[in-house]
């Protein structure tokens, strides 16, 4: 179900696509954090999303064409949210956008250093995480550079354990490490709440 359009003007299509507040927000959960269910979207939301702002912008996603659904394997009650081909090439775009808000607006440096870390690897670095991206939501195969291990392990991104949560991986898009790599839960501007 497609919507009507204000006009054909390439910017306003963009807007009423992304337009709203939380459309950019999920997706950045989904890109940045690895956020894949509804459970785990509404708990780590940053911005406290409502439940049917959330239901509401996932639908809508889907329509568009940005997110797929599926049922998980392992929970038949759950359902697995990825990004396709045409929501991972917004990398870039989310990277602008962040980049934007550390230069204009006033970001908590804690928060803004991974968007940084982002625009200093240049496009490169952002194709390297789209290749990632592509492996994790679309099955692609497995790149030799994992970009959210290389934010994660570098420090100037990291805050305090009590603002950022981290999952441990056992194994990377790298291999097995000791530990394994630590992946953020959390995208270039997140913290968790309530800590």
């Amino acid at each position: 179900m497609r919507m009507d359009r204000r006009s054909g003007c390439p910017i306003n299509l963009s807007v009423e696509v992304l337009g709203d507040k939380w459309s950019l927000v999920v997706l950045r959960d989904i890109m940045f954090g690895n956020l894949r269910t509804y459970r785990d979207l509404h708990g780590n939301s940053l911005e406290g999303i409502a439940t049917n702002i959330l239901a509401d912008r996932l639908k809508r996603l889907t329509e568009e064409g940005l997110v797929t659904s599926a049922p998980d394997p392992a929970h038949k009650q759950r359902t697995i949210y990825s990004l396709t081909e045409k929501a991972i090439e917004l990398m870039p775009v989310m990277v602008a956008l962040g980049n934007w808000g550390v230069r204009h607006l006033r970001a908590a440096p804690e928060l803004a250093a991974r968007s940084i870390a982002l625009q200093e690897g240049g496009p490169p670095m952002w194709e390297d995480f789209m290749d990632e991206l592509r492996h994790l939501h679309l099955g692609a195969q497995q790149p030799k550079r994992s970009v959210l291990a290389e934010l994660n392990r570098d420090g100037r991104w990291q805050v305090d354990s009590g603002w950022v949560s981290s999952l441990r991986i056992v194994e990377s898009l790298d291999g097995p490490t000791d530990e394994g790599p630590v992946v953020s839960r959390f995208g270039p501007c997140q913290e968790r709440r309530g800590s």
